[in-house]
């Protein structure tokens, strides 16, 4: 491990708005709170956005972990970019945000997961990064660093190839017609044919009798 390299913590907030955020941190490394992967196996079956998101983000950290226990720091992308790990276990040293909150919900457990890795890497910058402004101040309120996924991460993934267009007015019997048929091509469903493997997300809107 690196002394000046930082570790961010991602809640499922993060995830389901990118699910590629693992990998926007260059040399520093990431942690993801197994809450994170409770909340997010329960967003796997779906059409929409963050359905996707979810499924993409299991994919993506079982082909990082190959064989490797995540329970260990594991390579994402070789010598020059961090590593990945996912809490487990919390190692507390007197704070504890579920007896503070007085609540053990997920967020709190998130909380708990930074302030682990606080305790176990003195040495280090350990940040939370969240969607969720709520999260954050509890985080500051427990004097972890906390910031939203924009402004934490450190590479403009925005500018990125996302591999997904999202068509929200695909009329519902296009749709339909789709799920009978279990394949149609593109120019039927009024998409523009495009390059490489690209995802769409269709939600239909109804025609208005007139």
């Amino acid at each position: 491990m690196v002394k000046n390299r930082k570790i961010f913590v991602l809640d499922t907030s993060v995830i389901l708005y990118d699910h590629s955020a693992v990998k926007c941190f260059e040399e520093h490394d990431v942690a993801i709170p197994i809450q994170v992967l409770e909340e997010l196996d329960t967003f796997k079956k779906g059409n929409d956005s963050r359905n996707y998101e979810a499924r993409e983000f299991i994919r993506l950290v079982d082909g990082i972990a190959n064989k490797e226990l995540l329970s260990e720091w594991v390579p994402l992308n070789g010598p020059t970019k961090g590593k990945l790990t996912v809490i487990a276990k919390h190692e507390l040293n007197g704070v504890n945000a579920v007896k503070i909150f007085d609540d053990d919900k997920n967020d709190h457990q998130i909380l708990n997961a930074a302030l682990s890795l606080k305790h176990k890497y003195k040495n280090r910058k350990v940040i939370l990064v969240s969607k969720d402004i709520c999260l954050r101040i509890k985080a500051k309120s427990l004097d972890i660093h906390a910031e939203d996924y924009l402004t934490g991460k450190v590479q403009d993934v925005e500018r990125l190839y996302s591999g997904r267009t999202i068509v929200d007015d695909v009329l519902e019997e296009r749709i339909d017609d789709l799920f009978e048929k279990g394949s149609m091509p593109a120019e039927e469903l009024g998409l523009k044919k495009s390059e490489g493997n690209h995802f769409y997300i269709l939600k239909h809107k109804k025609e208005h009798p007139h």
